[in-house]
């Protein structure tokens, strides 16, 4: 019977060290690369969904988050706020919300939202641009520029120059304290 050949220790070493040293090598390269792949901060702000916690806006408040370069707004409505959105019907031009500026599954839905306490709007208005102001008060958004009014669905007011509702984006609900604005599928 043969004597089994010895194992030269120092040399098994050698290759599990050299291995070990090659795998951690090559994970420190895919790292950088896998990391690449996930979008900037500034391809988030040129379109990429944005993430919103909405669990701390009280009703009656508003939240503007960035979105696409433009702010957006989200408004916790309150029951009277809901309730004067039926009440500016005969004010606004397109009280039946038939214009294209929200997502297709809220064209006729006066409330423009898929929650109603929740209505979520891009805050530049139609006519040249500017960013309307929230008057609680008043149950409705102000363009300052140049007078346009918006009920508390983002439907413009009758006479006024801008020409369409306030831009509705897609999102959709992650959860009840969770918004994902930019896409209407939830991700994973």
């Amino acid at each position: 019977m043969s004597t089994p050949p010895k194992v030269n220790h120092q040399r098994r070493n050698l290759v599990i060290g050299t291995a070990a040293a090659g795998g951690a090598a090559g994970l420190a390269a895919v790292v950088p690369f896998v990391d690449s792949m996930m979008p900037s901060e500034r391809a988030k702000a040129m379109g990429a969904p944005v993430e919103v916690d909405i669990a701390n806006i009280a009703p009656g408040e508003r939240l503007t988050v960035e979105w696409q370069g433009k702010p957006v707004w989200i408004l916790h409505r309150t029951k009277e706020q809901i309730d004067s959105v039926a009440k500016s019907d005969d004010l606004v031009v397109d009280p039946g919300v038939e214009q294209a500026q929200q997502p297709s599954t809220l064209t006729g839905n006066k409330l423009r939202a898929q929650k109603p306490e929740f209505f979520v709007a891009v805050g530049v208005c139609t006519h040249l641009g500017c960013s309307p102001v929230f008057q609680a008060e008043s149950d409705r958004f102000y363009c300052p520029c140049h007078g346009s009014k918006f009920d508390l669905a983002g439907r413009v007011y009758k006479g006024v120059p801008a020409p369409l509702n306030l831009v509705v984006p897609d999102y959709v609900f992650l959860s009840d304290s969770k918004l994902l604005i930019g896409t209407d599928k939830k991700e994973g």
